[in-house]
């Protein structure tokens, strides 16, 4: 059955982040007196990011009462400056390795190209301009978790593009991400490829134990397990 769409994630699959997302969690943390260990945190991007602050509070703080949604709306709400900040400015903000290619290649092939994140859809939405993804003609869809129910790994965020596209058949999708919950949110959707990339927060061997189909070192591959 030919695949119609591919959805992407953004940070460590599509655009190279250098532990970026983590230090601003770091830095949100901190400005609230929570300190944490960058590869405390590494295990948590993917996730829905008010869920991952509160993944993190828990982690951290004993007094469980003082984890209410205002500290946890705060701590996002100073996260996603930060990163808007980050995305507008920063140099260096560039697509890893074949992923442009990769993203046209499909769109040739008559193939929608969807991307979607933990992050709300303010900070997708920087992203995307920055890199001038619509304006080059690379993508169909962006989808924030802010705008579904529940973010990964629920499968809200593609089932959106799979409405908007038309498309009601899940093995006519494939899912790719660098994270667990991207892993498991291309399983909740029963996507026919769920490929894992070894670019981004998990190792090959930290992939393994969630079962993507594929694990791939390189983006480009994505064409020839499609084309297999």
């Amino acid at each position: 059955m030919a695949i119609k769409l591919v959805v992407f994630d953004i940070a460590g699959t599509t655009v190279k982040d250098d532990q970026e997302v983590s230090k601003a969690f770091q830095a949100a943390l901190k400005k609230y007196n929570y300190n944490i260990e960058l590869n405390r945190i590494d295990p948590l991007m993917g996730y829905e990011k008010t869920l991952a602050i509160k993944q993190i509070l828990l982690l951290i703080e004993n007094d469980t009462d003082k984890i209410t949604p205002e500290l946890i709306s705060d701590i996002h709400k100073e996260f996603v400056q930060q990163m808007i900040r980050f995305y507008q400015y920063e140099p260096g903000i560039e697509p890893l390795p074949h992923a442009e290619e990769t993203l046209a290649a499909l769109r040739a092939a008559g193939v929608k190209v969807g991307i979607n994140t933990g992050f709300s859809r303010d900070i997708a939405d920087t992203i995307v301009t920055r890199l001038q993804w619509r304006e080059k003609g690379l993508i169909d869809y962006v989808v924030g978790s802010d705008e579904v129910e529940l973010g990964r790994p629920h499968p809200y965020m593609i089932q959106k593009m799979m409405l908007e596209a038309g498309i009601t058949d899940p093995l006519q999708v494939v899912k790719v991400g660098d994270t667990e919950v991207d892993v498991r949110e291309g399983q909740n959707v029963g996507c026919k490829y769920v490929i894992a990339v070894t670019t981004g927060a998990f190792t090959r061997e930290q992939l393994e134990p969630y079962n993507p189909s594929h694990i791939i070192d390189d983006i480009a591959q994505v064409i020839d397990i499609i084309n297999q």
